[in-house]
């Protein structure tokens, strides 16, 4: 039986997303900065992030969630390469509009290679990414939802204590919903509850 998403509260529930349960908070266990909420599935080494950043005026709608995913990349590893799969369209979010003005919502798909916990190149492994960009712009700020899928772990990877080395089981051979649904469904089911958490100007 294929697993059901639930309403998880985010920034002490002033915004809210549904997933599996399986993903845990990380925000108790590890340190996380106040501008993201951290969830994972430790035994499939997926994890779900929500970040809350100031709109980037000088990046166009169109193409911003392929420019947050390329930025990533280049953060988390040496050369910044990135793979992409495809770009979806942009849509407007009508239950996203805040004094009448829409938010705008992009999406990616990458592959990448990147190290956990401060691990060098030698210990990447190899990710699929998903990343959508929620712009609110009528408060100023660019919602990130990133998703990220292994594909291949290296054995010098801290994953692999966990999960094992090399290819990852298909999520529906373990009998969880495939990664790919999951940011769907975090992305489809976002809601702002306290316009608030923005700031002043909301």
């Amino acid at each position: 039986m294929m697993e059901n998403c639930v309403e998880h509260p985010l920034f002490g529930g002033a915004l809210s997303s549904a997933f599996p349960l399986r993903f845990q908070d990380l925000s108790n266990i590890r340190e996380v900065p106040d501008n993201q909420e951290v969830f994972a599935d430790p035994n499939r080494d997926e994890i779900l992030i929500f970040e809350l950043l100031e709109l980037k005026n000088d990046v166009q709608d169109a193409g911003s969630a392929v420019w947050f995913l390329q930025d990533l990349a280049s953060e988390q590893n040496d050369d910044g390469e990135v793979v992409l799969e495809y770009s979806s369209t942009t849509e407007e979010a009508d239950a996203l509009r805040y004094r009448d003005i829409p938010a705008i919502v992009s999406s990616a798909i990458g592959q990448t290679a990147i190290s956990k916990e401060r691990q060098g190149r030698e210990a990447q492994n190899i990710v699929r990414v998903y990343l959508a960009n929620v712009r609110l712009k009528g408060v100023a700020t660019d919602v990130l939802i990133t998703a990220y899928e292994p594909i291949l772990i290296n054995p010098l990877s801290v994953s692999a204590q966990t999960v094992g080395a090399g290819l990852a089981t298909p999520a529906i051979q373990a009998g969880c919903l495939a990664m790919s649904d999951v940011f769907k469904a975090a992305v489809s089911s976002f809601k702002v509850h306290e316009w608030s958490v923005f700031g002043s100007g909301a």
